[in-house]
């Protein structure tokens, strides 16, 4: 479900304000090193972490509140949480008739809320472009841990080709951010997710072995287009399917 340097930002490309005051202490020098793995190190582990509480190893207020979220949906459970959203946000009653539909699992968002903003706080809290340097590699497949091998991708990138959790995602923040569940630090986070699914649209990254990047200045000129954008422009863009307008 929730499979985020663009080097100034990215040289110069202001990165959004997600928190206040200074840089904190990195501690990337605090991570243990990991045989075989490509890539930087603390954005391999924001990712490995991610999919730990989200995916493989999820506590049971996780699972509780994926079962509350099936169960209002049906099957196939998250797949229609995106759909639903497409067909909303076309429709003149947006933004209040996704409000009314969010709100019955609103106790649940409130959970996979912070259940990934706690992931994201460990590892770049006060850390703007580092957490934008994180979706960037993300999005370009840079990142290579062995640790997932040899069941699962090696790469952490969005999984499919072409990548569709970038589309959900989206559809989960914006119900979020309309029922007032860290509606800011989401509206600053979302342009960001446009952001790596716009790059791996691009590089269409292998999910087994660590791919090049693409060129400084196509990163640079996508984070100038991506970063700045507001969710009601975010919005338009991800009802483009599967890749970007």
């Amino acid at each position: 479900m929730l499979k985020l340097a663009a080097g100034a930002a990215v040289a110069g490309v202001a990165a959004p304000v997600l928190f206040s005051g200074t840089a904190s202490a990195t501690i990337e020098g605090r991570l243990p090193p990991v045989p075989g793995m490509l890539g930087d190190r603390k954005a391999n582990e924001l990712w490995y972490q991610i999919d730990e509480v989200a995916l493989y190893n999820p506590v049971q207020e996780v699972k509780d509140a994926y079962a509350a979220i099936f169960a209002y949906f049906g099957a196939p459970g998250f797949f229609r949480f995106y759909q639903t959203w497409l067909e909303m946000s076309q429709d003149p009653a947006y933004p209040s008739n996704y409000t009314e539909f969010v709100t019955p699992i609103k106790d649940q968002l409130k959970v996979l809320s912070r259940l990934q903003l706690g992931v994201i706080d460990s590892f770049y809290s006060y850390d703007d472009h580092g957490l934008v340097g994180a979706f960037s590699a993300f999005g370009q497949g840079v990142l290579f841990d062995p640790r997932r091998a040899p069941a699962e991708s090696e790469v952490h990138t969005m999984d499919g080709d072409p990548p569709g959790g970038y589309h959900l995602w989206h559809a989960i923040l914006r119900g979020m951010m309309l029922l007032d569940i860290d509606k800011h630090r989401w509206a600053c986070i979302d342009p960001l997710i446009g952001y790596a699914w716009a790059l791996q649209s691009i590089a269409k990254p292998d999910h087994r072995h660590v791919n090049p990047g693409l060129p400084s200045a196509q990163v640079r000129s996508l984070a100038r287009s991506w970063l700045p954008r507001d969710v009601t422009r975010l919005d338009l863009d991800f009802r483009s399917r599967p890749y970007p307008a």
